[in-house]
C-alpha cells in the first residue's frame, strides 16, 4: 500500500483578496525619494503577503491539505542588488511568529520553488552570487516560520549553455562552492526541455540530493521509461526525513504540450499511480495546475470512486 497526499501551489482560487505575491517594481521603489519610506512600503507589502499565507494555511487545514508550496515572491525586491543588506526579517517578526505558531500547531509539509533565475550551474560569478543570496532569503524565511530548511527548496538543474554534459559538470563544480546550509535545502527536479529525469538522477546520486520527479516534464522530455529509474529516484530520499515528492500537471493541449492545463487529467495521473503502487510507503504529489486548489478538489472528486483507492481524508488516499 502507498499513501498519496495531494498538495497545491502558492495561491487559492477560493479565498478572496489573499494573494501572497503582491509586489512592487524597482521602478516604483526608486521613484519614492525617501528611501526609508520606500523600504517601509516594501515591508507593508511583505507583511500583507505573510498574513495571506496564514489565511492560506488555515484554508488548507480546513480541507485536510497537508502539503503546500509557498510563493517565492513573499518579500518584494528581497534579492535586488540595490536592497543588499536590507534586514526584512526583523520587521516581519510578528507575522512570521504567527505562521510559526500555526505550523507548529498544525504540522504540514511546506516548501519553496525559487524562480528560473536561480541557477546553480551557471558559469557567471554574479549570477551564482545572486543564486546564493536568493537561496539564503528562502532559508531565512523558513527559519523565521520555524520550519527546518532541510530539503525544502526545489530547483531545476539549470541551463544547457550549448553543452549539456559540460553544464552538468558545472553544477557539480558550483556545488562545491555552495555553502552547506544552502546545499541542505536543495532538492532537484527534471525539466521539460533540457535535463531529463535521468540527468537529474545522475546529479542526485553523485551529490546526495533527493530527486523530485516531474511526470509531465518527463513525458515532454525523456530518453527512457521512467519506471526504469523509479526505484533509484526513491532511494535518493532515504537520508531525508521527508517523504518522496513528485510534481503532477497535465498538458494544456497536444499542440501546447509543455504548458500546464487548468486541471489534472485523471487518466494521466492514474497511469503514474499504477506504476508506483506498493513501491514506496508514501508519495507527496504537488499539483501544478492553473486552477490551484480547485484543481486539487476536482482531482479528488474525479478519483472518489476509483477501485483500489481508499480515502483517508479530503486530500489523502491509500493505493491498495
Amino acid at each position: 500500500m502507498t499513501l498519496i497526499r495531494l498538495g497545491y501551489v502558492a495561491m487559492s482560487m477560493n479565498l478572496q483578496n489573499a494573494s501572497p505575491s503582491q509586489t512592487m517594481t524597482y521602478k516604483q521603489f526608486s521613484s519614492i525619494k525617501d528611501r526609508e519610506a520606500a523600504i517601509r512600503k516594501l515591508e507593508r507589502i511583505a507583511r500583507s503577503n505573510l498574513q495571506n499565507c496564514l489565511r492560506l494555511l488555515k484554508h488548507n487545514v480546513l480541507h485536510d491539505i497537508h502539503f503546500f508550496r509557498f510563493s517565492s515572491k513573499l518579500i518584494p525586491l528581497a534579492n535586488h542588488p540595490d536592497l543588499k543588506g536590507w534586514d526584512f526579517i526583523a520587521p516581519l517578526e510578528g507575522e512570521l511568529s504567527d505562521l510559526r505558531e500555526y505550523i507548529n500547531a498544525h504540522p504540514m509539509r511546506v516548501d519553496f520553488h525559487p524562480d528560473h533565475f536561480v541557477l546553480l550551474n551557471t558559469s557567471d560569478v554574479d549570477v551564482l552570487k545572486n543564486t546564493f543570496h536568493t537561496l539564503k532569503m528562502h532559508r531565512d524565511l523558513l527559519l523565521g516560520m520555524g520550519v527546518e530548511p532541510l530539503h525544502r527548496c526545489v530547483l531545476h538543474v539549470g541551463g544547457a549553455y550549448d553543452d549539456k554534459e559540460k553544464a552538468l559538470e558545472q553544477f557539480i563544480h558550483n556545488w562545491g562552492l555552495t555553502p552547506a546550509s544552502l546545499q541542505d535545502m536543495i532538492i532537484l527536479e527534471n525539466d521539460d526541455t533540457v535535463f531529463t529525469a535521468a540527468d537529474a538522477l545522475y546529479l542526485c546520486e553523485k551529490l546526495g540530493i533527493p530527486q523530485v520527479f516531474d511526470y509531465h516534464h518527463h513525458l515532454a522530455n525523456h530518453e527512457r521509461d521512467w519506471l526504469y529509474d523509479w526505484e533509484r529516484v526513491v532511494s535518493t530520499w532515504t537520508q531525508s526525513p521527508l517523504p518522496v515528492k513528485m510534481h503532477i500537471s497535465s498538458p494544456r493541449s497536444e499542440k501546447d504540450f509543455k504548458a500546464h492545463a487548468d486541471y489534472i487529467d485523471k487518466g494521466m495521473f492514474l497511469d503514474f499511480l499504477s506504476g508506483i503502487k506498493g513501491s514506496v510507503e508514501q508519495v507527496d504529489c504537488m499539483i501544478e495546475a492553473k486552477k490551484k486548489d480547485d484543481a486539487l478538489f476536482k482531482l479528488a472528486k474525479d478519483l472518489k470512486d476509483v477501485e483500489g483507492i481508499e480515502w483517508v481524508d479530503q486530500s489523502s488516499f491509500i493505493l491498495k
